[in-house]
Parts: structure tokens; sequence; C-alpha cells
């Protein structure tokens, strides 16, 4: 059930835990060496005590809001589905244009639900891009079910993160040179 070359990983965090700046740090890191993530990941925090849902795109570095503004004195916020579903289109024109690597922010209510960004998935990996989610830890099994099992489970950890792109990266490229030749292929 989980392959540490799937295609497809999980980044699986507790509440704790920062996904956002991982996913952030590790998509410049490839893209100093040429690699192209594409992707939204999300920039939530906390301002005047109001949580703010904000996402940066990956391959553009804007910043798109992903909450519906709900008035003063209102507390918490809501997803904008149309926010959500423009940033997933323009993702989708990113992938088109050639992607090494797809990021998608969460899995959550909507993905769960077949909506939201989860189209971005089948896309992805239908065009043989490998792509990495954010899910916490209280749906990981409802990730599971999502992916029928057919997904890697990282810790939320750099680390794990570069093991499993090195992995996946590497699958594609030119077969190694054999170390050490045979005598039929010495006197050829």
């Amino acid at each position: 059930m989980f392959d540490s070359q799937c295609d497809l990983a999980a980044l699986v965090y507790e509440k704790d835990q920062d996904p956002d700046a991982l996913l952030h740090g590790f998509a410049a890191d490839l893209g100093v060496r040429g690699i192209r993530a594409v992707g939204l990941v999300q920039l939530g925090h906390r301002e005047f005590d109001v949580p703010k849902l904000n996402a940066v795109m990956l391959h553009t570095g804007e910043h798109v809001r992903l909450f519906q503004d709900l008035g003063p004195g209102a507390r918490g916020c809501k997803l904008d589905v149309g926010q959500l579903l423009d940033a997933g289109t323009r993702v989708a024109d990113a992938i088109d244009q050639g992607a090494d690597l797809v990021i998608i922010n969460r899995f959550g209510k909507q993905e769960r639900e077949g909506k939201g960004l989860a189209y971005l998935i089948e896309r992805a990996l239908s065009g043989d891009i490998p792509v990495v989610i954010a899910v916490p830890s209280h749906r990981f099994a409802e990730w599971i079910a999502f992916a029928d099992g057919m997904s890697v489970k990282l810790p939320c950890s750099r680390e794990a993160l570069d093991a499993w792109w090195l992995k996946v990266s590497s699958r594609g490229g030119p077969a190694p040179e054999p170390v050490q030749q045979s005598f039929c292929a010495a006197v050829k």
C-alpha cells in the first residue's frame, strides 16, 4: 500500500507542525536546481485575531486570498471556493506548460468530497508528474480512501520529503552505467 516510489505522496502533519513552510522551502530549493514545482501552498496566519486563509502560487510567487471576508466582528474565516477554483485553473495551466512536480496545499473538506483541487492530482498523475499534498493526520484515513491506497505516507519532515523526491525523480533518468564491464562487452 505504501510504495516509497509512488508518484503520489501525502505529507502527513500534526497540529503543531507547519507543512506550509516545509513545502514552500522545498519548492524554492527545487527551483534553484532548475526543477519546476507548480502548485499552491497555504500561508495561513492570524491578523488581529482573525484567521486569514491565503496561499502562494509556487510557480509565480503570487499571493492569493482564499477566504471570504465576513465583515468586521466576524470570528474566523470561510473558504472562498470561487477563489480556490480560480487558483486551481491557474495551477492547471502551469501543469500544461510543463511541471516537474505539483504541490497541493491541503487535503481538506473540498478535496475529500472530490471538489476543490482534487482534479489537479489526477491531471498531474496522468501526465506522469509527481504530486505531494499536505494531509492532516486526523484526515489520513479519508485520504487513503480518496487515493484508493495508492499513496506514500511521508512524515512532516524535510528529510522524508527529500528522500521521496530523490526516489521518484531519479526513476525516469537514464539507466546507470554498469560498474564492471562483462568480458563479452569488452571484446566487442
